[in-house]
Protein backbone atom coordinates (compact mmCIF):
# COMPACT_ATOMS: atom_id res chain seq x y z
CA UNK A 1 0.00 0.00 0.00
CA UNK A 2 1.07 3.31 -1.12
CA UNK A 3 1.24 6.52 1.15
CA UNK A 4 -0.76 9.73 0.57
CA UNK A 5 1.38 12.26 0.15
CA UNK A 6 0.85 16.05 0.51
CA UNK A 7 4.32 17.16 -1.20
CA UNK A 8 6.80 15.92 -3.33
CA UNK A 9 10.76 16.81 -3.37
CA UNK A 10 11.91 19.31 -5.77
CA UNK A 11 13.24 17.32 -8.77
CA UNK A 12 16.57 19.18 -8.48
CA UNK A 13 18.93 16.69 -7.51
CA UNK A 14 21.90 17.52 -4.67
CA UNK A 15 20.11 21.26 -4.92
CA UNK A 16 21.61 23.56 -2.34
CA UNK A 17 18.16 25.36 -2.21
CA UNK A 18 14.95 24.36 0.75
CA UNK A 19 12.96 23.84 -1.96
CA UNK A 20 9.27 23.32 -1.13
CA UNK A 21 7.63 21.09 -3.64
CA UNK A 22 4.14 22.37 -2.99
CA UNK A 23 3.75 25.01 -0.58
CA UNK A 24 1.13 25.77 1.64
CA UNK A 25 -1.56 28.06 1.74
CA UNK A 26 -3.17 28.89 5.34
CA UNK A 27 -6.75 27.43 3.57
CA UNK A 28 -4.48 24.32 2.20
CA UNK A 29 -2.58 23.25 5.35
CA UNK A 30 -1.12 19.30 5.35
CA UNK A 31 -3.12 18.38 8.85
CA UNK A 32 -4.11 15.19 8.74
CA UNK A 33 -7.59 14.12 8.62
CA UNK A 34 -7.34 11.12 10.68
CA UNK A 35 -5.01 11.46 13.78
CA UNK A 36 -5.29 7.15 14.05
CA UNK A 37 -1.79 4.97 12.50
CA UNK A 38 -2.76 3.57 9.40
CA UNK A 39 -2.56 -0.27 8.84
CA UNK A 40 0.71 -0.16 7.20
CA UNK A 41 2.52 2.49 9.35
CA UNK A 42 2.62 0.41 12.26
CA UNK A 43 5.68 -1.53 11.53
CA UNK A 44 7.73 1.73 10.74
CA UNK A 45 6.22 3.47 13.72
CA UNK A 46 7.28 0.64 15.76
CA UNK A 47 10.80 0.19 14.23
CA UNK A 48 11.21 3.98 14.97
CA UNK A 49 10.25 3.80 18.61
CA UNK A 50 12.77 1.17 19.35
CA UNK A 51 15.54 2.89 16.86
CA UNK A 52 14.96 6.51 18.77
CA UNK A 53 14.89 4.29 22.39
CA UNK A 54 18.14 2.78 21.32
CA UNK A 55 19.92 6.12 20.36
CA UNK A 56 18.84 8.42 23.66
CA UNK A 57 19.38 5.20 26.08
CA UNK A 58 22.66 4.78 24.48
CA UNK A 59 23.08 8.49 25.21
CA UNK A 60 21.83 8.68 28.50
CA UNK A 61 23.65 5.96 29.69
CA UNK A 62 26.59 8.23 29.96
CA UNK A 63 25.33 11.42 30.37
CA UNK A 64 25.28 11.35 34.02
CA UNK A 65 29.31 10.23 33.56
CA UNK A 66 29.75 13.59 31.89
CA UNK A 67 27.56 16.01 33.75
CA UNK A 68 29.43 14.96 36.69
CA UNK A 69 32.56 16.25 35.43
CA UNK A 70 30.99 19.41 34.74
CA UNK A 71 29.75 19.64 38.36
CA UNK A 72 33.00 19.21 39.62
CA UNK A 73 34.74 21.90 37.60
CA UNK A 74 31.96 24.12 37.58
CA UNK A 75 30.49 26.31 35.31
CA UNK A 76 33.06 28.37 34.70
CA UNK A 77 35.38 25.63 32.71
CA UNK A 78 31.98 25.36 30.69
CA UNK A 79 33.15 27.82 27.58
CA UNK A 80 36.17 25.47 27.19
CA UNK A 81 34.61 22.48 27.16
CA UNK A 82 32.26 23.77 24.47
CA UNK A 83 35.08 25.61 22.09
CA UNK A 84 36.47 22.02 22.15
CA UNK A 85 33.04 20.49 21.71
CA UNK A 86 32.49 23.45 18.75
CA UNK A 87 35.84 22.88 17.06
CA UNK A 88 35.38 18.59 17.11
CA UNK A 89 31.90 19.25 15.63
CA UNK A 90 33.15 21.60 12.64
CA UNK A 91 36.15 18.98 11.84
CA UNK A 92 33.40 16.42 11.50
CA UNK A 93 30.75 18.50 9.18
CA UNK A 94 33.03 17.93 5.98
CA UNK A 95 33.70 13.88 6.31
CA UNK A 96 29.59 13.67 7.43
CA UNK A 97 28.42 16.26 4.23
CA UNK A 98 31.29 14.21 1.58
CA UNK A 99 29.69 10.69 3.31
CA UNK A 100 25.79 12.34 2.17
CA UNK A 101 27.09 13.49 -1.02
CA UNK A 102 28.32 10.31 -2.38
CA UNK A 103 26.25 7.79 -0.83
CA UNK A 104 22.70 6.63 -0.45
CA UNK A 105 20.77 7.48 2.99
CA UNK A 106 21.21 3.21 3.92
CA UNK A 107 24.47 3.49 3.85
CA UNK A 108 25.64 7.04 5.10
CA UNK A 109 23.41 6.42 8.18
CA UNK A 110 24.20 3.26 9.51
CA UNK A 111 28.01 4.47 8.88
CA UNK A 112 27.34 7.31 11.46
CA UNK A 113 26.30 5.11 14.08
CA UNK A 114 29.07 2.75 13.40
CA UNK A 115 31.85 5.74 14.13
CA UNK A 116 30.39 6.54 17.03
CA UNK A 117 29.84 3.53 18.47
CA UNK A 118 33.61 2.36 17.67
CA UNK A 119 34.62 5.65 19.27
CA UNK A 120 32.63 4.85 22.46
CA UNK A 121 34.06 1.75 22.83
CA UNK A 122 37.84 3.01 22.14
CA UNK A 123 37.09 4.55 25.33
CA UNK A 124 36.97 1.54 27.38
CA UNK A 125 40.59 0.96 27.75
CA UNK A 126 41.26 4.85 28.36
CA UNK A 127 39.24 4.81 31.63
CA UNK A 128 41.18 1.55 32.66
CA UNK A 129 44.32 3.68 31.90
CA UNK A 130 42.44 6.75 34.06
CA UNK A 131 45.53 6.82 36.31
CA UNK A 132 48.06 7.26 34.08
CA UNK A 133 46.26 9.76 31.63
CA UNK A 134 44.69 11.89 34.77
CA UNK A 135 41.18 11.57 35.29
CA UNK A 136 40.68 15.64 34.22
CA UNK A 137 42.37 15.45 30.84
CA UNK A 138 40.08 11.93 30.42
CA UNK A 139 37.02 13.68 31.71
CA UNK A 140 37.08 16.49 29.50
CA UNK A 141 38.11 14.48 26.28
CA UNK A 142 35.38 12.61 27.50
CA UNK A 143 33.16 15.33 27.59
CA UNK A 144 33.53 17.09 24.51
CA UNK A 145 32.95 13.20 22.83
CA UNK A 146 29.49 12.55 24.70
CA UNK A 147 28.77 16.45 23.43
CA UNK A 148 29.85 15.65 20.15
CA UNK A 149 27.89 12.35 19.98
CA UNK A 150 24.89 13.15 21.18
CA UNK A 151 24.72 15.79 18.74
CA UNK A 152 25.21 14.02 15.46
CA UNK A 153 22.92 10.74 16.60
CA UNK A 154 19.79 12.67 17.20
CA UNK A 155 20.57 15.00 14.19
CA UNK A 156 21.22 11.77 11.78
CA UNK A 157 17.78 10.34 13.44
CA UNK A 158 15.23 13.20 12.61
CA UNK A 159 17.04 13.76 9.41
CA UNK A 160 15.98 10.25 8.64
CA UNK A 161 12.46 10.64 10.18
CA UNK A 162 11.93 13.63 7.73
CA UNK A 163 13.11 11.91 4.66
CA UNK A 164 11.50 8.86 5.38
CA UNK A 165 7.97 10.47 6.12
CA UNK A 166 5.45 13.00 4.57
CA UNK A 167 4.82 16.05 6.11
CA UNK A 168 1.12 14.49 6.83
CA UNK A 169 2.71 11.61 8.73
CA UNK A 170 4.92 13.77 10.21
CA UNK A 171 2.34 15.68 12.38
CA UNK A 172 0.32 12.23 13.32
CA UNK A 173 3.68 10.15 13.82
CA UNK A 174 6.93 11.97 15.12
CA UNK A 175 5.13 12.62 18.83
CA UNK A 176 4.58 8.90 18.45
CA UNK A 177 8.20 8.32 17.55
CA UNK A 178 9.46 10.54 19.66
CA UNK A 179 7.80 8.46 22.87
CA UNK A 180 10.76 6.17 22.07
CA UNK A 181 13.00 8.49 22.70
CA UNK A 182 11.34 9.38 25.89
CA UNK A 183 11.43 5.80 27.25
CA UNK A 184 14.81 5.76 26.20
CA UNK A 185 16.43 8.42 27.83
CA UNK A 186 14.03 7.61 30.96
CA UNK A 187 15.63 3.69 30.96
CA UNK A 188 19.21 5.36 30.07
CA UNK A 189 19.17 6.82 33.92
CA UNK A 190 17.98 3.93 35.53
CA UNK A 191 20.84 1.64 34.11
CA UNK A 192 23.23 4.12 35.13
CA UNK A 193 22.18 4.12 38.44
CA UNK A 194 21.75 0.36 39.00
CA UNK A 195 24.74 -0.47 36.36
CA UNK A 196 27.37 2.53 38.22
CA UNK A 197 28.23 0.69 41.07
CA UNK A 198 28.18 -2.57 39.47
CA UNK A 199 30.40 -2.28 35.92
CA UNK A 200 31.54 0.86 36.38
CA UNK A 201 31.99 3.65 33.43
CA UNK A 202 33.59 0.97 31.50
CA UNK A 203 30.80 -1.53 31.75
CA UNK A 204 28.47 1.83 30.74
CA UNK A 205 30.48 2.00 27.60
CA UNK A 206 29.65 -1.58 26.65
CA UNK A 207 25.91 -0.78 26.80
CA UNK A 208 25.69 2.18 24.75
CA UNK A 209 28.00 0.69 22.29
CA UNK A 210 25.35 -2.19 22.46
CA UNK A 211 22.71 0.07 21.85
CA UNK A 212 23.80 2.03 18.93
CA UNK A 213 24.70 -1.49 17.14
CA UNK A 214 20.56 -2.07 18.00
CA UNK A 215 19.91 1.32 15.83
CA UNK A 216 21.79 -0.12 13.30
CA UNK A 217 19.62 -2.83 12.28
CA UNK A 218 16.35 -0.44 12.95
CA UNK A 219 17.84 1.70 10.34
CA UNK A 220 18.12 -1.20 7.79
CA UNK A 221 14.95 -2.41 8.62
CA UNK A 222 13.35 0.99 8.35
CA UNK A 223 14.97 1.39 4.69
CA UNK A 224 13.77 -1.69 3.57
CA UNK A 225 10.06 -0.58 5.12
CA UNK A 226 10.80 2.80 2.74
CA UNK A 227 11.44 0.65 0.13
CA UNK A 228 8.19 -0.75 0.20
CA UNK A 229 6.14 2.45 0.80
CA UNK A 230 7.91 4.98 -1.07
CA UNK A 231 6.66 8.83 -0.71
CA UNK A 232 4.88 9.11 -3.59
CA UNK A 233 6.38 11.25 -6.38
CA UNK A 234 10.21 10.47 -4.96
CA UNK A 235 9.93 6.62 -4.78
CA UNK A 236 13.67 5.87 -5.33
CA UNK A 237 14.82 8.04 -2.25
CA UNK A 238 16.16 5.10 -0.53
CA UNK A 239 18.84 4.55 -3.91
CA UNK A 240 19.00 8.66 -4.06
CA UNK A 241 22.77 9.81 -4.42
CA UNK A 242 22.21 13.74 -2.48
CA UNK A 243 25.25 15.14 -4.43
CA UNK A 244 26.10 18.47 -3.54
CA UNK A 245 29.54 20.04 -1.92
CA UNK A 246 30.44 19.26 1.54
CA UNK A 247 29.80 22.76 3.20
CA UNK A 248 26.23 23.27 1.63
CA UNK A 249 24.34 22.86 5.12
CA UNK A 250 26.36 26.09 6.34
CA UNK A 251 25.88 27.74 2.98
CA UNK A 252 22.08 27.27 2.89
CA UNK A 253 21.96 28.26 6.71
CA UNK A 254 23.02 31.60 5.78
CA UNK A 255 20.38 32.07 2.05
CA UNK A 256 17.53 30.44 2.84
CA UNK A 257 15.05 32.93 5.19
CA UNK A 258 13.57 29.74 6.53
CA UNK A 259 16.58 28.12 7.82
CA UNK A 260 17.53 31.30 9.19
CA UNK A 261 14.99 31.59 11.26
CA UNK A 262 15.41 27.79 12.75
CA UNK A 263 18.95 29.20 13.25
CA UNK A 264 18.23 31.58 15.45
CA UNK A 265 15.66 29.45 16.67
CA UNK A 266 18.16 27.15 17.68
CA UNK A 267 20.25 29.92 19.11
CA UNK A 268 17.80 31.26 21.46
CA UNK A 269 16.46 27.73 22.74
CA UNK A 270 20.11 27.15 22.99
CA UNK A 271 20.35 29.99 25.18
CA UNK A 272 17.86 29.41 27.65
CA UNK A 273 19.22 25.79 27.26
CA UNK A 274 22.54 26.38 28.21
CA UNK A 275 22.07 29.05 30.79
CA UNK A 276 20.24 26.69 32.87
CA UNK A 277 22.22 23.70 32.35
CA UNK A 278 25.09 26.10 33.56
CA UNK A 279 22.93 27.09 37.09
CA UNK A 280 22.36 23.61 36.97
CA UNK A 281 25.55 22.02 37.24
CA UNK A 282 26.79 24.70 40.43
CA UNK A 283 23.98 23.87 42.50
CA UNK A 284 24.72 20.26 41.91
CA UNK A 285 28.76 20.76 42.70
CA UNK A 286 27.50 23.00 45.85
CA UNK A 287 25.26 20.72 47.08
CA UNK A 288 26.94 17.28 46.23
CA UNK A 289 30.66 16.30 47.33
CA UNK A 290 31.38 13.32 45.50
CA UNK A 291 31.51 11.60 42.08
CA UNK A 292 28.57 9.17 42.71
CA UNK A 293 26.54 11.49 44.63
CA UNK A 294 26.64 13.76 41.71
CA UNK A 295 26.08 11.20 38.57
CA UNK A 296 23.19 10.11 41.28
CA UNK A 297 21.84 13.83 41.75
CA UNK A 298 22.10 14.59 37.78
CA UNK A 299 20.50 10.73 36.84
CA UNK A 300 17.72 11.67 38.97
CA UNK A 301 16.97 15.06 36.83
CA UNK A 302 17.35 13.16 33.92
CA UNK A 303 14.91 10.63 34.86
CA UNK A 304 12.13 13.61 36.21
CA UNK A 305 12.92 14.97 33.07
CA UNK A 306 12.00 12.47 30.38
CA UNK A 307 9.08 10.88 32.84
CA UNK A 308 7.47 14.60 31.87
CA UNK A 309 8.48 14.40 28.65
CA UNK A 310 6.72 11.54 27.81
CA UNK A 311 3.76 13.02 29.73
CA UNK A 312 3.76 15.83 27.62
CA UNK A 313 3.75 14.19 23.85
CA UNK A 314 1.37 11.99 25.03
CA UNK A 315 -1.20 14.46 26.41
CA UNK A 316 -0.41 17.92 24.29
CA UNK A 317 2.02 17.47 21.42
CA UNK A 318 0.29 15.02 19.49
CA UNK A 319 -3.10 17.00 20.18
CA UNK A 320 -1.65 20.54 18.46
CA UNK A 321 0.50 18.72 15.79
CA UNK A 322 -2.47 17.04 14.85
CA UNK A 323 -5.27 19.97 15.32
CA UNK A 324 -3.60 22.73 14.43
CA UNK A 325 -0.12 22.08 12.87
CA UNK A 326 3.53 22.91 14.36
CA UNK A 327 3.58 26.41 15.00
CA UNK A 328 1.56 26.01 18.40
CA UNK A 329 4.39 24.07 19.98
CA UNK A 330 6.88 26.07 19.16
CA UNK A 331 5.39 29.39 20.05
CA UNK A 332 4.09 27.22 23.57
CA UNK A 333 7.93 25.83 24.24
CA UNK A 334 9.30 29.44 24.55
CA UNK A 335 6.58 30.55 26.80
CA UNK A 336 6.96 27.31 29.56
CA UNK A 337 11.19 28.39 29.66
CA UNK A 338 9.96 32.55 29.89
CA UNK A 339 7.35 31.70 32.83
CA UNK A 340 10.08 29.46 34.36
CA UNK A 341 12.91 31.40 34.15
CA UNK A 342 10.80 34.45 35.75
CA UNK A 343 10.13 31.60 38.74
CA UNK A 344 13.38 30.48 39.15
CA UNK A 345 14.65 34.45 39.28
CA UNK A 346 12.18 34.97 42.29
CA UNK A 347 12.42 32.07 44.28
CA UNK A 348 16.33 30.85 43.32
CA UNK A 349 18.44 28.49 44.81
CA UNK A 350 16.67 24.92 44.83
CA UNK A 351 14.36 25.92 42.07
CA UNK A 352 16.76 25.63 39.71
CA UNK A 353 16.17 21.39 39.51
CA UNK A 354 12.56 22.39 38.64
CA UNK A 355 13.18 24.84 36.13
CA UNK A 356 15.79 22.64 34.62
CA UNK A 357 12.98 19.36 34.75
CA UNK A 358 10.21 21.57 33.20
CA UNK A 359 12.19 23.64 30.58
CA UNK A 360 14.20 20.06 29.19
CA UNK A 361 11.18 17.92 28.77
CA UNK A 362 9.62 20.78 27.32
CA UNK A 363 12.22 21.28 24.42
CA UNK A 364 12.52 17.76 23.77
CA UNK A 365 8.51 17.17 24.01
CA UNK A 366 7.13 19.63 22.88
CA UNK A 367 9.51 21.35 20.82
CA UNK A 368 11.47 19.00 19.06
CA UNK A 369 8.99 16.81 17.31
CA UNK A 370 7.82 20.04 15.86
CA UNK A 371 10.26 21.98 14.81
CA UNK A 372 11.70 18.35 12.98
CA UNK A 373 8.51 18.17 11.03
CA UNK A 374 9.37 21.04 9.06
CA UNK A 375 12.08 19.55 7.70
CA UNK A 376 9.42 16.91 5.67
CA UNK A 377 8.73 19.66 3.38
CA UNK A 378 12.22 20.89 2.05
CA UNK A 379 14.73 19.30 0.07
CA UNK A 380 16.86 16.05 0.76
CA UNK A 381 20.35 18.21 1.06
CA UNK A 382 18.54 20.69 3.43
CA UNK A 383 16.92 18.23 5.64
CA UNK A 384 20.43 15.93 6.01
CA UNK A 385 23.15 18.64 5.25
CA UNK A 386 21.60 22.13 6.89
CA UNK A 387 19.38 20.46 9.77
CA UNK A 388 22.79 18.58 10.20
CA UNK A 389 25.06 21.51 10.38
CA UNK A 390 21.85 23.63 12.21
CA UNK A 391 21.67 20.65 15.42
CA UNK A 392 25.42 20.29 15.82
CA UNK A 393 27.65 23.30 14.38
CA UNK A 394 25.13 25.87 15.22
CA UNK A 395 24.20 24.77 18.42
CA UNK A 396 27.58 24.43 19.76
CA UNK A 397 28.53 27.55 18.52
CA UNK A 398 25.71 28.60 20.75
CA UNK A 399 26.89 26.88 23.39
CA UNK A 400 31.05 28.32 23.37
CA UNK A 401 29.06 32.64 23.03
CA UNK A 402 26.56 31.74 26.16
CA UNK A 403 28.51 30.20 28.43
CA UNK A 404 31.53 32.87 27.97
CA UNK A 405 28.79 35.24 28.24
CA UNK A 406 27.51 34.04 31.30
CA UNK A 407 30.87 33.70 32.60
CA UNK A 408 31.45 37.53 31.76
CA UNK A 409 28.17 38.74 33.40
CA UNK A 410 28.71 37.11 36.53
CA UNK A 411 32.58 38.65 36.50
CA UNK A 412 30.76 41.92 36.02
CA UNK A 413 28.67 41.23 39.57
CA UNK A 414 25.24 41.38 37.59
CA UNK A 415 23.55 38.68 39.89
CA UNK A 416 21.73 35.31 38.92
CA UNK A 417 18.47 36.54 39.51
CA UNK A 418 19.11 39.51 36.94
CA UNK A 419 20.85 36.52 34.35
CA UNK A 420 17.65 34.25 34.44
CA UNK A 421 15.10 38.04 33.85
CA UNK A 422 17.65 38.00 30.47
CA UNK A 423 17.47 34.71 29.71
CA UNK A 424 13.24 35.01 29.81
CA UNK A 425 13.75 37.38 26.88
CA UNK A 426 15.80 34.61 24.70
CA UNK A 427 12.91 32.55 25.79
CA UNK A 428 10.00 35.08 24.76
CA UNK A 429 11.51 35.66 21.34
CA UNK A 430 12.00 31.99 21.07
CA UNK A 431 8.19 31.48 20.90
CA UNK A 432 7.67 34.38 18.48
CA UNK A 433 9.92 33.59 15.86
CA UNK A 434 9.56 29.83 16.27
CA UNK A 435 5.74 30.57 15.09
CA UNK A 436 6.63 32.79 12.15
CA UNK A 437 9.21 29.59 10.89
CA UNK A 438 6.37 27.53 10.93
CA UNK A 439 4.20 30.32 9.24
CA UNK A 440 6.76 31.06 6.54
CA UNK A 441 6.71 27.52 5.59
CA UNK A 442 2.93 27.55 5.16
CA UNK A 443 2.15 30.80 4.08
CA UNK A 444 4.31 31.00 0.83
CA UNK A 445 2.80 31.46 -2.23
CA UNK A 446 1.36 28.29 -4.22
CA UNK A 447 4.79 27.14 -6.51
CA UNK A 448 7.51 29.71 -5.38
CA UNK A 449 10.24 28.05 -3.70
CA UNK A 450 12.02 29.05 0.00
CA UNK A 451 15.19 30.21 -0.90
Amino acid sequence: MRRRCACALSPKRGGAHARLARPLRPRDRVLPKSPAIQRHEWFAVAVAFAYFFCVLAAYYVLRPVRDQLSAAVGSTALPTFYLVTFVATLALTPPFGALVSRYPRRVFVPLTYLFFMLGTVAFIPLFQMQDAIGARLLGSVFFVWISVFNLFVVAVFWSFMADLFDAEQAHRLFPIVALGGAVGAIAGPVLTKSLNSIVGVSGLLVVSALLLGAAIVCVFALAGWGQRHPVIGDERRDERIIGGGFFAGAIETLKSPLMRRIALLMLLGDAVGTVIYALLVDYNGAVNATREARIDFQANIDLATNVLQMLLQIGVTRTLMVRLGPQFPLALDGVVKAVMLALFAIFGGPWIAAVAVLTRASAYGIFKPAADSLYTRVDAETRYKTKNFIDTSVWRFGDVVVTSGFNGLRALGISVPVIALLTVIAAAASARIGWTAARLLEDSPQKRPLQ
